[in-house]
């Protein structure tokens, strides 16, 4: 009888970790795109949108080897969380909102030419949240030291206990994880709305440099938006928001989250060097 190494051990935990995932894990295919997803909640499979075609047809390649249709419940750029819809049974994953420590090892079950596949790497980077390229919140940065195909991306991300963590996806230079408190915080919007909404003043802006700090100067007015009904004009400064001065465009448009939709704001403005204050009502931004 063959004695049992600690590596042998290892490998073993590993595969087992591997097999007990798989079978909620699907391969997407749609137009000339092919990647990966797992089931969310009972006909409902989250994917990486950024690996999802912006046109055509969506067919999802089953663990049985078969395949089936599914259609697009809804999307989010600015997450890379995508969510399908589908009739197929498939059982749904437990997803857990512990983010791994450095060093940790993790494997990505995913799939490849539409087969299972498994990838072994370890957590070279885990912090607090972030903000995207494309503005999204991310609930925590997770780097993983692992080799990906492009086929892969979209596929679970799981601790050494079998436990999965979140959503694998290709960065600029490494290897992602959108974590598990994101996709709880956006999948079921997409679930209800199709997207995710987010605050819209309608308003063009560009920072300007004033004698006591920063303000935002209006370049253009959406005459259908929020502010034109309130009577900001082009060429009017702001320069503070509910009291607080502002200190750069950026960290204004970072307040208009989803739940900023029908709040109303304060403004304070400039206009030819005079103070005048403005109530805003946060309309939603407009689908692109």
């Amino acid at each position: 009888m063959t004695e049992s190494t600690p590596l042998s051990s290892l490998s073993s935990a590993l595969a087992d970790v591997a097999a007990r995932a798989a079978p909620s894990v699907v391969s997407v295919h749609s137009h000339r795109s092919r990647a990966t997803g797992f089931v969310w909640k009972a006909g409902l499979i989250v994917t990486a949108d950024e690996a999802l075609a912006d046109e055509g047809e969506v067919e999802i390649g089953l663990p049985d080897g078969s395949t089936a249709a599914a259609t697009i419940a809804g999307r989010d750029h600015t997450t890379d969380i995508a969510l399908l819809r589908t009739a197929a049974a498939i059982a749904p994953v437990k997803l857990t909102a512990t983010v791994p420590p450095l060093g940790a090892l993790s494997v990505v079950v995913a799939t490849n030419r539409d087969t299972p596949s498994a990838a072994l790497g370890m957590v070279s980077a885990s912090g607090k949240s972030w903000r995207s390229l494309r503005g999204g919140d991310i609930d925590a940065r997770i780097e993983l030291d692992v080799h990906l195909r492009p086929s892969q991306e979209g596929g679970l991300a799981l601790d050494a206990s079998g436990e999965a963590f979140g959503m694998a996806v290709l960065g600029p230079r490494r290897v992602l994880v959108i974590p598990t408190a994101t996709i709880e915080r956006i999948a079921p919007q997409l679930e209800a709305r199709g997207h995710i909404a987010r605050g819209y003043l309608g308003l063009g802006l560009q920072p300007v440099r004033l004698e006591d700090g920063v303000g935002a100067m209006v370049m253009n007015v959406d005459k259908a938006g929020p502010s034109a009904a309130a009577g900001i004009r082009q060429g009017d400064v702001i320069v503070a928001v509910n009291g607080q001065k502002l200190s750069g465009v950026r960290a204004l448009s970072r307040t208009l989250g989803p739940a900023s939709v029908g709040a109303v704001v304060d403004v304070a403005v400039r206009r030819g060097g005079e103070p005048v204050n403005f109530k805003i009502t946060v309309g939603e931004r407009p689908e692109a």
